[in-house]
């Protein structure tokens, strides 16, 4: 049948798909709205397999935080180029993956692609936005954190994002100090909080790489093991949150510069999300 282009242009604005697409799908559905719909989606899920061996480094972070401040997510929605990550459609469609993570209380990263979104779920709304733009569009992490108070942070190129859960606030408005905990987490990415949350394999390895120098340095076998131990306390210092110098005042630690803002105010987690 014929298809005017009236209808191609109203199943483009329904769509965003392209014109030649929409009339495409037109001609194939002998002009029914619907099944056109349905097959601009499963070209989009063609167009998702035949590029799933496709890297996606470029794209952005997005966060939400509760009315409270006790809680926040993050979600990274990923893309193969920095120019779709730019995109208007890429950017309104993150942010209302975000919008619906916090609101639906999201548990994992599967839970927030099984959200529904109109009558569409997260997957099928990345899906049809793949068909649109014509590269591979990924939601790959999420996460989350409660806390007295949780501050977040993303840097300027909004490729990285920094969750920090505050604990002893004491009632206090700490976000500022929240968010600059969180501009040295970008900065600085500590492994863990403190020594405890350095896990073990890590520390067998500072350990013998502590040991592998000072033997290359002529040190006795007798005491490598007590040189290794001081070069793991400063690994600890360097690399563990609390015990890094602060950025903004490297005089101080950052367990230092909390509690000068809030007596006994500390950190009890963090999660920090890089894209590429």
């Amino acid at each position: 049948m014929a298809i005017t282009a009236k209808e191609v242009n109203k199943l483009r604005q329904m769509t965003g798909a392209g014109m030649m697409d929409c009339k495409k799908a037109l001609v194939e559905a002998d002009g029914d709205f619907d099944k056109a719909i349905e097959i601009l989606r499963k070209k989009g899920q063609k167009l998702s397999e035949k590029r799933a061996d496709r890297e996606t480094t470029e794209g952005a972070v997005f966060v939400r935080t509760s009315e409270d401040g006790t809680k926040a997510i993050l979600v990274a929605f990923t893309c193969e180029t920095d120019f779709v990550a730019k995109n208007d459609d890429f950017q309104a469609l993150g942010n209302e993956i975000a919008d619906a993570a916090l609101a639906n209380d999201a548990a994992d990263l599967d839970a927030v692609k099984a959200l529904s979104l109109g009558e569409l779920t997260v997957q099928d709304k990345v899906t049809e936005l793949l068909g649109k733009i014509g590269e591979k569009l990924e939601v790959t992490q999420f996460e989350q954190l409660t806390g007295d108070q949780v501050a977040s942070y993303i840097h300027s190129n909004g490729k990285l994002g920094v969750l920090v859960a505050l604990a002893n606030t004491n009632g206090a408005d700490v976000a500022d100090a929240g968010k600059d905990v969180g501009m040295q987490i970008a900065a600085m990415n500590p492994v863990a909080l403190d020594k405890d949350g350095v896990d073990s394999a890590t520390v067998e390895k500072e350990i013998e790489i502590g040991k592998d120098q000072a033997r290359q340095e002529g040190k006795p076998e007798a005491i490598l093991e007590k040189i290794a131990q001081g070069k793991l306390q400063k690994f600890f210092k360097e690399n563990t949150l609390l015990s890094q110098s602060f950025v903004k005042e490297p005089k101080q630690s950052v367990a230092e510069y909390l509690n000068s803002v809030e007596k006994g105010l500390t950190v009890s987690a963090f999660k920090r999300v890089s894209i590429g």
